[in-house]
């Protein structure tokens, strides 16, 4: 690879807020599909539900870490959101609720990291 290429390549990499927005909106938008899809369908709509719990876990993990850079009230924020998110797709699953919730709250985050506030 040229020095060059290599210089473009760099430019067009993304930071990693904008690799974190790209990510709610692809679990946010799997959300959406399954919103929409027949109860009978439940692997599909579990495999949306599954990769949102996922996403917080992960989320959450990171923000125990020692090393997180994160303002520690931020980092109790998100840790408390995973949990809620947790709690909340278990009762989607059950069908106890809808996926209303968790996709205002995925695009809650996304209005944050694109520094869309109100």
């Amino acid at each position: 690879m040229s020095l060059q290429a290599y210089k473009t390549a760099s430019t067009r990499a993304e930071t990693p807020r904008q690799a974190e927005y790209r990510l709610f909106g692809q679990v946010t938008r799997a959300l959406m599909h399954a919103s929409t899809l027949d109860k009978n369908q439940f692997a599909e709509r579990m495999d949306a539900l599954d990769w949102n719990r996922r996403m917080w876990s992960a989320l959450a993990t990171a923000c125990s870490e020692p090393g997180n850079q994160l303002p520690a009230p931020l980092r109790a924020h998100i840790i408390s959101l995973s949990l809620f998110v947790s709690r909340h797709t278990s009762e989607v699953a059950r069908g106890d609720d809808d996926f209303s919730t968790l996709i205002d709250i995925n695009r809650m985050i996304m209005q944050g990291l694109s520094g869309q506030t109100e």
